[in-house]
C-alpha cells in the first residue's frame, strides 16, 4: 500500500435523527464542565445523532455487498431489470468494481467518524468520561471500514485544514480499535432498556472486542497472501472468550425470543437476543428496505389487482432480485428447526398483513400458485445472471423472508421498513466462545462446545449434538442462524471458505477459485478521486 501522506475523503452528509431518550452514561456531566454541557440532557443533544452514521448504508447497500459477496444470495437480473451496472452481480461473481454502489458505503462511516471526533472535541476531549459513548462507536466505524477494506486511516481527532493523513496497515488499526474499546469499557453504561437501546453500551463494547478477538487471525496477518491460514494461531483467543464471559454471566441477555418473531417489523428493546441493534422506523423513511429484494418479483399482487403474498395488495412494486444459492438453500433441512421457516421456498402461501404469519391461503398468481425452486438454472450463463422476466424466471431460487414486511408501512414509506437490525446478538456470543474452545482457547467457567452450540439448537427447536461440533459444522450453524445479518462473508474469509465454490461464481469467474485478494474490497472511485495519492487495493 502507499504509505504517502494523504487527505483522507470527507463526506459532508451526514444523517441526523433526534433520539428522546437519555443515555446514562453513568456519570455527573455537572461535574465535568462548567458550562457546556451542563445536563444529561445537553449530553445526549449533542451526542445522538453520532450514533446513526451506519444506518443508512446498513439498510440497504451494505447489506447487499455483505450477502452477494457471501454464498447466501446470487444478485439475478430479469432480462435486463435490476443488473443495474453490474451492483449484485459483480459481488455475486467476486468481481468486485470499484463504481459497484454497494460498495460505496466508505464515506457513510468517514462522515460518522468526522463528527465523532467533532462531537469528542466538544465535550472536552478524549480525557472526558462523558466521551466514551462516542469513542465506541466511532471504534465501531472503524471496524466496519477496516474489515471491508482492509488498510484505511486512524480518523481519531479533528482533521486541521489541509492536513494530510496515511492509510493505517489493517493490523495497525485492528489494535487501535481494541486500545480504545479497552481504554473506555469501564465508563460504558450497563445499563439494558430503552433509553440505551441502539446505543454503545459496555455489552457492545464487549461484543465487539469479541468479534475483533475470533477475526484477529485475519485482520493482523496478510489475508491476501496464498500462504495465510485459517488454522493459524490466534494468540487473542482467551481474550475473546474472557469478553464472551462478561456478556454471559451479566445474565441480561436471553435466547428467549422466537426465532421469527426478533425480526419482526414491532421488534425492540424488549428482544433478549438482541446486544446492539439499529433501530429503524419506516415513517421517518431511515431506509431499511431488505424485503424488497427478497420476495417474489411480483408479490405485490395476484397479477389481477388482487391482493399478493403479503396478503393485501401493495401500491409499490417489489424487486425479488437477491435469490438465495442452492448450497446455501442446502442448510436449512434439520427436521423441526424453526429457521427453515424464515425463507420463501417450494409452493407459497399468502402472510397475514397484520401478524405476519403465513396462511393457509395459497398465493396465486394469476390463478396458479406460486412455486420457488431451490435451483437457479440461467438460460445464457454470463455475467448478467438473467434469469428471464417470465414466471418460471421469477421462480428461480428461494428467498429469504427474515424481515418479514408490514405491508402497510411498505406502501405508505417509500418501501421502507420498521425492523430493527440487530448488530451483536447473545447467539453470536455463544457461538464465538464456542468457536473460540474448538480453536483451542482456555474455558474458564465450565462450558463446552457441545454446550454452547446445543443451546443454539434448543432455542430453535432442531436436533442437539451428542458430541463437540466439528468447525465446518460451527460454520454451517452460523450461516442457518446469522443468515441476512451480515455476518456471511466475515466468517467466510475467518474459515478460509469464501473462494469456495457456490452459486455461479467459480464458473463464470474462474480465477475467484484462488483469487485472495477478494477478500478485501477495492477503494470506492470517489474515495479515490478525493485522495490521489492513494493506490487501489491489490488486486483491482
Amino acid at each position: 500500500m502507499n504509505n504517502k501522506s494523504i487527505k483522507i475523503c470527507i463526506s459532508a452528509a451526514f444523517i441526523a435523527l433526534s433520539v428522546s431518550s437519555c443515555t446514562d452514561l453513568d456519570v455527573d456531566v455537572k461535574s465535568q464542565y462548567t458550562s457546556y454541557p451542563n445536563s444529561e440532557i445537553a449530553v445526549e443533544a449533542k451526542t445522538s445523532d453520532v450514533y446513526f452514521a451506519f444506518r443508512g448504508a446498513l439498510g440497504r447497500r451494505y447489506n447487499e455487498a455483505m450477502v452477494c459477496s457471501s454464498d447466501e444470495c446470487t444478485g439475478v437480473s430479469f432480462d435486463g431489470d435490476y443488473y443495474d451496472s453490474g451492483n449484485y452481480a459483480h459481488p455475486s461473481l467476486h468481481k468486485f468494481m470499484a463504481d459497484d454502489a454497494c460498495l460505496g458505503y466508505w464515506t457513510d462511516l468517514s462522515s460518522g467518524i468526522t463528527k465523532c471526533n467533532q462531537v469528542i472535541l466538544d465535550l472536552g476531549g478524549e480525557e472526558q468520561v462523558v466521551t466514551a459513548p462516542v469513542r465506541a462507536i466511532r471504534a465501531f466505524y472503524h471496524f466496519i471500514l477496516m474489515d471491508s477494506y482492509g488498510d484505511v486511516p486512524i480518523l481519531d481527532h479533528v482533521l486541521e485544514a489541509e492536513e494530510a493523513l496515511e492509510r493505517s496497515p489493517r493490523k495497525e488499526v485492528a489494535e487501535w480499535i481494541e486500545s480504545e474499546l479497552l481504554a473506555i469499557q469501564d465508563h460504558m453504561t450497563k445499563k439494558v432498556d430503552a433509553s440505551t437501546y441502539g446505543k454503545p453500551t459496555y455489552w457492545m463494547v464487549q461484543a465487539l472486542l469479541a468479534k475483533l478477538y475470533i477475526n484477529w487471525n485475519v485482520y493482523t496477518k496478510d489475508v491476501t497472501n496464498a500462504s495465510w491460514s485459517a488454522s493459524a494461531t490466534n494468540e487473542k483467543l482467551d481474550d475473546g472468550v474472557a469478553a464472551c464471559d462478561e456478556i454471559i454471566q451479566s445474565g441480561l441477555f436471553n435466547l428467549s425470543d422466537d426465532y421469527l418473531r426478533k425480526f419482526y417489523p414491532n421488534n425492540g428493546p424488549h428482544i433478549r437476543d438482541f446486544i446492539y441493534a439499529m433501530p429503524y422506523t419506516a415513517s421517518k423513511q431511515d431506509g431499511m428496505t431488505y424485503a424488497r429484494f427478497r420476495t417474489w418479483r411480483k408479490g405485490d399482487s395476484d397479477g389481477k389487482g388482487g391482493a399478493g403474498l403479503y396478503g393485501i395488495k401493495l401500491a409499490k412494486s417489489v424487486g425479488g432480485n437477491l435469490a438465495v444459492t442452492p448450497e446455501f438453500a442446502g442448510l436449512f433441512t434439520l427436521a423441526g428447526d424453526r429457521r427453515n421457516d424464515a425463507l420463501f421456498k417450494g409452493p407459497l402461501f399468502q402472510h397475514n398483513p397484520s401478524t405476519y404469519i403465513v396462511t393457509q391461503t395459497p398465493f396465486l398468481y394469476k390463478d396458479a400458485q406460486v412455486t420457488l425452486t431451490r435451483d437457479i438454472i440461467l438460460p445464457m450463463v454470463n455475467e448478467n445472471l438473467n434469469v428471464g422476466n417470465t414466471v418460471a424466471g421469477w421462480s428461480q431460487g428461494y428467498r429469504f423472508n427474515k424481515f418479514m414486511v408490514d405491508p402497510a408501512a411498505f406502501d405508505l414509506y417509500n418501501r421502507c421498513q420498521d425492523n430493527d437490525i440487530p448488530i451483536f446478538r447473545y447467539a453470536d456470543i455463544l457461538l464465538t466462545k464456542c468457536e473460540a474452545l474448538l480453536r483451542g482457547a482456555k474455558g474458564t467457567t465450565g462450558d463446552t462446545p457441545m454446550g454452547l452450540f446445543n443451546q443454539i439448537r434448543s432455542y430453535v427447536k432442531a436436533p442437539t449434538l451428542t458430541s463437540a461440533p466439528t468447525l465446518d459444522e460451527l460454520l454451517d450453524e452460523r450461516g442457518r442462524e446469522f443468515f441476512d445479518e451480515n455476518w456471511r462473508r466475515n466468517d467466510l474469509i475467518r474459515f478460509g471458505k469464501f473462494e469456495k465454490d457456490w452459486g455461479f461464481k467459480n464458473t463464470i469467474n474462474p480465477v475467484a477459485k484462488t483469487d485472495f485478494t477478494k477478500r478485501i474490497f477495492p477503494v470506492p472511485t470517489g474515495v479515490l478521486n478525493e485522495n490521489t495519492n492513494w493506490k487501489q487495493n491489490a488486486g483491482y
